[in-house]
This record gives C-alpha cells, sequence and structure tokens, in this order.
C-alpha cells in the first residue's frame, strides 16, 4: 500500500466534492466506497448503516457481492461489524477469520480477505454504522490508515444524519437515528406538549473538514485552547463563585480537562492527519464521548457531560459560534430540550410558540422549573441522554403527568396523544365557559378562587382563568431571573405593573424568599446541611434588614392610592413579625416624611407553613391581618417529608386525618379571631383536595391558574354545609378505619360532583 501522507486530504477532498454534487443516495453511496478503495488501495470497502431493531445492513459496498446490499446483515454485537458497533472502536485485524469474533457470510463473498480494517460510524457519540476495507494479503493497517478511515466516517456520518437514506431503506425498516425513542423522566409540569425539538444548545456542524496548513491549524487549536483555559480561570475567580459546593466541582473539573495534555496531543495529531482545527475537536469529542457512554459507572458518566460542554466551547471558540437566536428557524410548536439551563434562557424564548420544557439534569425546586411552571408549559426532568437522541425538529410528545417524552412517536402513539390533547381541550373549552360564572355553592357560599403569580408572563392569565386575584405573588422570581440585585427603583417599576396589569384585582405580594433551594448567583451562601431547614426567607431577611427595607419602599411606592397586601415567608414565631412591622413602619414613616403616597389601605399578613406556629394560633391571628396556609411546606415539615424525595414524597397523604386536622384548627383560630385565612398550594390546585378545603371551612384558596377551572366546575356543584357536616364527623371520630380521602370520595360520588 503507498504512502498515506497525502491520502486523506486527497480522499476528503473528493469525498466532498461528490457530496455537492446531484446523485440519488445509492449512487453517492457507492462511488464513496470506490473512492475509498482506489485511495487506499483497498480491495474490499463496505458500509453498513444501523437500523433501529440494532441490525447492521450492508448498504453499499467494492469489492463484496453487490447482490448483497441490503440483504446482509449483523446484529449488534454480532461479528466483527457488529463488535465495532457495540464498543464504538476500530478493529484492526491481520487475520480476520482467526479472530473469534468473526462471523462468515456467504452472501457476501469475503472468505478470501484476510486483512480487515473497520471504524465506527460516529455522530455526537452515537454509532450509526461501520466502516469497513479489507485486502487479501495478510497485513496490519498502519496508524495513518486508521486515521484516513475514521475521518472519513465522519463525512459519512453527516449522510446518515441528513435523512438521505430513507430514499433507500426497504419498507418497513427504520434506521436507528430516526427511530421512535421513549424515555421515563420525573414529571415536573404538568400537561402534555406535541411538538417538535428545539435544541438550547444547537449541535456545531463542522464544515471544514482538510487543512490547508497544518501548523497553522495548531497554532489556531493552541490559541482557541488558551482562551478557554482564561475564561475558566476567570470564572473560577469570580466572586459570586462560591469557595465549595457543586458549581466550583464542575469549573475545576472543566479545567482539568482543559490542561489535559493527552486531549490536546490527540486534537494535535488529527490534525497533522489532514483535519482542519475544528474537524479534530469534533473527532475527538465523538471518540471519548462514544467510548464514555458504553461506561456503567454513574460519576464517569457524568464527567462525560462536562468534557462534551468543554468541547463545545472550545469548538464555538474556534469557528466563532454564538448560538442560535431564540427567533431563529422556531417552530410554532417548539418543545426545548436541554441538559441544563437557567430561568433567564428560557425566558428569552418566544412564550407563544413555547409547548414544553425537557431536561436531563435539574430538580424540580430549580429556578428553571419554578419559571417554566409559571409559565403553564408541560415540564419533563432528569430525562437522561434525551439531548444525544434528539435533532432539531424532530417529532416530539411530552407527557408532564406521567414524566414520560417520547421522541419520534410512532404513528399509533401520536394519534392516541392527540386525542388526549383533543380531549383536554375539550374540557378546557368547557371551563372556559365558566369564567364569568361566579364560584358559589349550590348552598350560596362564596369562594375566592385566585391564582398564583410570580413573572408579569404570568399577568394575562388573570384574565383568561377568572380568577379573583393573585393570591400568591412570588416575588423572589424577579431576583432569581436577575443576574444582578435588582435595584429598589427596578423593584418599584415591576410592582407597579403587577398592579397596572392586575386591573384592580387583588394582589398579595410574598415578601423575598430566597435562601435554601432558592440560590442567587450575586449572593453568596454557605452550604447547609439541610437547607429548607435553614437561613432563608424570613430569617435572611430580617438578617439583612436593607434588602427588606428596600423591597417594602418599593412596594410601598408602587401601590401608592391603592391598596397593598403584603405577607411575610416561613414565620417560625410570631416575634418575626413584630419585628418586620417594625421595618415596615419605618418606611411607611420614612415616605410620609417626604410626602410621598401611601397605599390608601395596607393589608399585612404572614405565611403559616411551620408547625411551630399551630402553638401560637391566638397570637397569630390577633398580629395580623390575615394569615395564608402554605400547605406544600406545612405539610412536608408536619409529617417530616422530603416533597423532592421519590421514595417518601408519596409516603403520607395530604387529605388524611391528621393533616387536615391541622389545616381545620387553622380556620376556626381565624374565625375566633375575624381573621381572614387563606391556603396557596397544590392542594388547591385539585378539585379533590379543594372540595376538602371548602368542607374546613376554608372560602379563599390560591392555585395554579390551570386549575381555576376544575375546581370552579367542582364548587358550583357542591353543597358546603352538608360536606362540612360529613367531613367533620370523620374527622372527629377517632375509632373508624375510614379514611378521610375515602369519605371525600363517596361524597363526591354521592353526589355527582366532578372532580
Amino acid at each position: 500500500m503507498r504512502d498515506l501522507s497525502a491520502g486523506p486530504r486527497v480522499l476528503l477532498k473528493r469525498l466532498r466534492e461528490m457530496m455537492a454534487e446531484h446523485l440519488e443516495p445509492q449512487e453517492r453511496l457507492d462511488q464513496i466506497v470506490r473512492q475509498i478503495a482506489s485511495n487506499m488501495v483497498a480491495e474490499v470497502c463496505s458500509v453498513y448503516v444501523l437500523r433501529s431493531d440494532s441490525v447492521l445492513e450492508l448498504y453499499a459496498t467494492e469489492g463484496l457481492n453487490k447482490d448483497a446490499v441490503h440483504l446482509a446483515q449483523l446484529k449488534m454485537g454480532q461479528g466483527l461489524v457488529g463488535t465495532i458497533a457495540a464498543s464504538a472502536q476500530p478493529l484492526n485485524l491481520s487475520d480476520a477469520q482467526a479472530h473469534p469474533a468473526f462471523r462468515y457470510l456467504p452472501e457476501t463473498g469475503e472468505e478470501i480477505y484476510h486483512s480487515f480494517l473497520g471504524v465506527p460510524i460516529l455522530r455526537s457519540g452515537r454509532t450509526l454504522g461501520v466502516l469497513v476495507v479489507q485486502n487479501k494479503a495478510s497485513r496490519t493497517y498502519r496508524e495513518d490508515e486508521v486515521e484516513a478511515l475514521e475521518t472519513t466516517a465522519m463525512l459519512i456520518a453527516e449522510i446518515v444524519a441528513s435523512g438521505e437514506l430513507k430514499k433507500i431503506t426497504r419498507p418497513g425498516v427504520e434506521l436507528d437515528l430516526t427511530r421512535a425513542v421513549s424515555i421515563d423522566g420525573d414529571a415536573y409540569g404538568e400537561g402534555i406538549g406535541l411538538g417538535h425539538v428545539v435544541l438550547h444548545d444547537p449541535r456545531i456542524v463542522v464544515t471544514n473538514l482538510l487543512n490547508e496548513d497544518a501548523d497553522t491549524e495548531i497554532r489556531r487549536l493552541a490559541d482557541a485552547i488558551g482562551s478557554l483555559r482564561l475564561s475558566i480561570d476567570d470564572m473560577l475567580q469570580r466572586r459570586d463563585v462560591p469557595t465549595e459546593g457543586e458549581h466550583r466541582e464542575v469549573l475545576e473539573t472543566y479545567r482539568m480537562f482543559a490542561h489535559d495534555q493527552g486531549w490536546v496531543r490527540r486534537m494535535e495529531e488529527a490534525i497533522r492527519n489532514g483535519l482542519t482545527a475544528e474537524a479534530a475537536v469534533e473527532k475527538v469529542q465523538s471518540d471519548t464521548k462514544a467510548r464514555m457512554m458504553r461506561l456503567t459507572d454513574p460519576y464517569l458518566r457524568e464527567r462525560m457531560h462536562d468534557f462534551d460542554d468543554l468541547a463545545n466551547r472550545l469548538l464555538r471558540q474556534l469557528i466563532g459560534f454564538g448560538g442560535r437566536s431564540p427567533e431563529q428557524d422556531f417552530p410554532l410548536d417548539a418543545i426545548v430540550l436541554a441538559r441544563a439551563m437557567g430561568a433567564a434562557e428560557l425566558l428569552d424564548y418566544p412564550r407563544e410558540k413555547l409547548r414544553g420544557l425537557v431536561l436531563e439534569d435539574g430538580a424540580v425546586t430549580s429556578h428553571v422549573v419554578i419559571v417554566a411552571r409559571a409559565m403553564g408549559i408541560p415540564i419533563i426532568g432528569q430525562a437522561t441522554g434525551i439531548v444525544a437522541l434528539a435533532e432539531n425538529n424532530d417529532p416530539i410528545i411530552i407527557d408532564g403527568d406521567d414524566g414520560q417524552v417520547h421522541l419520534r412517536p410512532m404513528s399509533d402513539l401520536q394519534r392516541a396523544y392527540e386525542e388526549k390533547v383533543r380531549l383536554r381541550a375539550k374540557r378546557q373549552e368547557q371551563f372556559r365557559a365558566l369564567r364569568n360564572v361566579e364560584p358559589i355553592t349550590k348552598d350560596g357560599q362564596k369562594v375566592n378562587l385566585k391564582m398564583n403569580a410570580g413573572l408579569l408572563v404570568d399577568l394575562p392569565q388573570l384574565e383568561e382563568s377568572g380568577a379573583d386575584g393573585i393570591g400568591l405573588f412570588r416575588t423572589e422570581l424577579q431576583f432569581m431571573i436577575a443576574s444582578n440585585m435588582p435595584k429598589g427603583e427596578e423593584q418599584e417599576a415591576f410592582y407597579r405593573s403587577v398592579l397596572r396589569q392586575a386591573k384592580g384585582k387583588s394582589v398579595t405580594f410574598r415578601t423575598l424568599d430566597i435562601g435554601g433551594d432558592k440560590v442567587v448567583s450575586y449572593m453568596r451562601g454557605q452550604e447547609e446541611e439541610n437547607p429548607a431547614l435553614g437561613w432563608r426567607a424570613i430569617r435572611l431577611s430580617l438578617d439583612r434588614p436593607g434588602l427588606m427595607r428596600t423591597q417594602m419602599r418599593a412596594l410601598l411606592r408602587a401601590a401608592s392610592g391603592a391598596e397593598l397586601r403584603m405577607m411575610l415567608p416561613m414565620v417560625t414565631e410570631v416575634s418575626e413579625i413584630r419585628a418586620a412591622r417594625d421595618l415596615l413602619q419605618k418606611e411607611v414613616q420614612h415616605l410620609s416624611k417626604f410626602s410621598h403616597a401611601l397605599p390608601k389601605k395596607l393589608q399585612f399578613g404572614a405565611m403559616l407553613e411551620v408547625p411551630s406556629l399551630m402553638w401560637q394560633l391566638d397570637e397569630l391571628m390577633q398580629e395580623v391581618d390575615f394569615v395564608s396556609v402554605g400547605s406544600n411546606d406545612l405539610f412536608q415539615f408536619s409529617m417530616a417529608v422530603d416533597r423532592g424525595n421519590a421514595r417518601v414524597s408519596d409516603r403520607f397523604d395530604n387529605l388524611g386525618k391528621p393533616f387536615l386536622r391541622i389545616l381545620r384548627d387553622i380556620v376556626r383560630a381565624g374565625e375566633r379571631h375575624h381573621t381572614s385565612v387563606t391556603l396557596c398550594g397544590e392542594m388547591a390546585s385539585k378539585p379533590l383536595s379543594a372540595m376538602a378545603l371548602i368542607g374546613l371551612g376554608f372560602r379563599s384558596v390560591s392555585m395554579s391558574p390551570t386549575a381555576i377551572g376544575p375546581v370552579k366546575a367542582m364548587l358550583l356543584g357542591l353543597d358546603a354545609a352538608s360536606l362540612a357536616e360529613e367531613l367533620n364527623a370523620a374527622l372527629d371520630d377517632h375509632n373508624s378505619l375510614e379514611s378521610a380521602r375515602e369519605v371525600l370520595l363517596r361524597f363526591a360520588a354521592t353526589h355527582s360532583i366532578p372532580i
């Protein structure tokens, strides 16, 4: 075989020319294998493509029996070709038939060939097929020949990924790249989304593969690596990066990879073999990713994500890729897929076109999930591997009720979900018809149905849902999506805009609830063993009185001439309310001194989320104008259950008698002191549990906007007095084994109440 020092360059140049020619797919593949065989002086060159049934099918060959094309097949892991596909590693053999994995396919006529070199056809670490050359003479192929074949396989991978081969795929056969995939994740936001994939970090497609000057490309690579290392060092030195914790660990891992000489050496070798700097990065990235994807160690697989992200950063340095504008080529039914993303990044996408969000990482309490839920879109988290499997514009279905993602779904599954969506839409239409109907029970009890919000994008739903107002406005979301601490003027303008868009309907602002799992990047915190029980919410605000006074001043100024409802989160002792009231009074005095207009009415309340307040109920009700029960945290703390822990989150029932008795005690304390009691939380969002709340005496509840219709439909058919009598009897009966949930279900069935 001749010297191949210029071989890869000549071969790739000719193959690139072929890509530009108008050829039918089979003709293009046939020309490619002929060109490879000629360039490498090989007697055989074959392309095997991986199908969705894990079978490698011969798609083109030069040297083997032509009649075997589309007939010769090997399963993944079977034979030499199957072994290469399964391992994603090249196989270089001087005597192929002596290898234990050798599998003879009589239809190909390959028994006369001894030397064998096969490489995986990889794209983003996924095996799409196998490229093989063979010779009669017994020999081991040189390293530069292996490199030449691997480089050529990169180009063939783009042909497979383009979908061009669908034209020559036999009826009933589907390629692996386009096969239907279903992944189980965690349901973070309910609803069903049908649409098309938008990758949050679009794949960088390298089109310039061949270099003209290896030394120049090596210098380009060195400059890009230098810039990358500096950017990582800068991130580590920033004041807002904690000295320890997960964020710093990730950056330290990035720095380790960026300084790894083995990684740099492999890229330099690829450049010397004829590739551009960016093509060399892509090749080494795909090879490394393919190997790491087959590891079972979860820590090492997690490091794969770090390496992949670092390689993408280096590619962007080399080709000046700034990412895609969210508006660019954005489908009307977009479902965004990301490994992880920030809340502000999600808000950059056009809301009217967004149909869902799928994350590989993230938790139900992460900022982006909180914002996505506020936007009312279905969300799936922990959908491991989905990004690598998807391509932009792939059809996708996400089921936020069951936590399932269906990528490139089969037609019958697509039809089933379309029918499910139609039924949901029909129900929503029925609920919309109730939008202007007063929420009054059959026996004449008015129940205020309010919605939860936290962003300006939520406000249009106030009118659309028919909500009576906003029972919980989470002011921390403005802080969480900002890159810097919002100034007092910015806060004031934001709150004024909220009140203006509410058009006279009441808005209850919860003061800043950050800390714990709600970390803002510009506020340095400390690692806490139990962050949910730590320095957060009112505790943080009282320790940072300047922060709290700035927010209070902004709220007072924004509500000048109107009603202001303000409540404190996570109160543990009544003394905290008194301390916060003192700060509020100072701000009122300050504004009065300088003749600033004040709210015409000021309502000051507290959230009841911490069980210790259950033994301060009388003092609490006398201290505030209203109380809002935060059912999520109150249940979590009362039952000692971490709601983010799947093993225990469903262990206890929030409709169990113990928790319902707690809620009843709160309502009765409010009645004793004529203090308004409301509830915001997941309980209010489900018709059955909302029914229980009405039976306990709640006459104001706040929920997600989409829940208002179903809850209103329930209460319109409800006799609240009859329910209260039956429910209270059940809660007072300490001998009955019947659960409160069973009592509620029976009552709903007996009275034909839609739940």
